[in-house]
Order: C-alpha cells, then sequence, then structure tokens
C-alpha cells in the first residue's frame, strides 16, 4: 500500500518520497532561478489580470509588453541578461546586489513553486543538480517545507501549466 501523501510521487516501488521529512528554502533574491537558457514561465488569465493590476496597468497593454503567445499559452517574455535570458520581470537595478521580481505579490504559480518543481523532485541526485546548475543559493537552507507543502507546491505547478491554456 503507497503511503505518500496525496498526489505525491511515489519513490520507485512505492512508499514514501525521498523528501517525506522536509525540505529547506529560502528566496535570497539572486534572481538566478529566473535567468538563464531560454525558456517559457507559463501563466494563466487569472494571474495576466493579477500581475497587470501588480504594474498598475491594463491587461491588454500588459500582455503587448511582457507577454507571448506559443502554440496555445502564454508565457512571459525574456530579454539577455548577465546569465544568458532573463524574465522580462526581473529587476535587477533598483537595489544593487539584489535581483527583484516586478510582480513577486502576483507572480504565476510556476514562480511561485520554485524549486519544488517535479523534476528537482525526482531524487536527492536531481535535487543537488538544481541548486548547483541554477546555482540557487536558497535550496537546503531558510525556511522548512514540510512533505504536505511540497506535495501543494507540486499539485500547483501542474495546475499552472495546464491552467496557461487560454
Amino acid at each position: 500500500m503507497n503511503s505518500s501523501p496525496p498526489g505525491a510521487p511515489s519513490a520507485p516501488g512505492g512508499g514514501l518520497p525521498w523528501w517525506r521529512d522536509g525540505l529547506r528554502f529560502e528566496c535570497t533574491q539572486c534572481g538566478n532561478c529566473c535567468s538563464g537558457p531560454p525558456g517559457a514561465v507559463w501563466f494563466t488569465h487569472d494571474e495576466g489580470v493579477a500581475m497587470a493590476a501588480a504594474l498598475g496597468m491594463p491587461l491588454e497593454s500588459f500582455m503587448q509588453a511582457f507577454a507571448r503567445h506559443i502554440h496555445d499559452r502564454w508565457s512571459l517574455t525574456e530579454r539577455a541578461g548577465p546569465r544568458g535570458m532573463d524574465c522580462v520581470l526581473l529587476d535587477r537595478e533598483s537595489q544593487p546586489g539584489k535581483a527583484l521580481c516586478r510582480v513577486y505579490a502576483a507572480r504565476p504559480k510556476q514562480c511561485r513553486t520554485w524549486p519544488f518543481w517535479q523534476r528537482n523532485l525526482v531524487s536527492r541526485d536531481a535535487w543537488a543538480r538544481a541548486a548547483e546548475s541554477t546555482p540557487c543559493p536558497g535550496m537546503n537552507g531558510g525556511t522548512f517545507f514540510p512533505a504536505e507543502s511540497i506535495v501543494k507546491r507540486l499539485l500547483d505547478e501542474r495546475q499552472s501549466e495546464e491552467g496557461a491554456k487560454w
């Protein structure tokens, strides 16, 4: 019988995942998770509305300035940065030494769930690789996230990808 938390991926052969005792993470505002190779930051219609409101602009203007349509989904655009491509909403200027999200309180679920993404949680090695390759100085330190909280973020990550289809 699988005793994993509801919705949690189970370990090979069933049972609890390796992170069953929880993990630690604290955002250090380094911006590394918001930059790197070209990619996509998916967002839902409601998230687009919230981000536009956070910037004090109409949704249509927000979409023209900060979004791109990829197949049947919407993503934030990117711009060249010191580590490759930065999210268009990443602010490296206003606070020297920090990389801040211009819509942090309204950021999409894809961003809210970092680093608790399925691909980072499949094994301890995958978690360690993500911490090193991103690099993410906040992984393994700071706030404790129990397994139940991690499961919620995993489910939110799945929902964000599905919900990005408008």
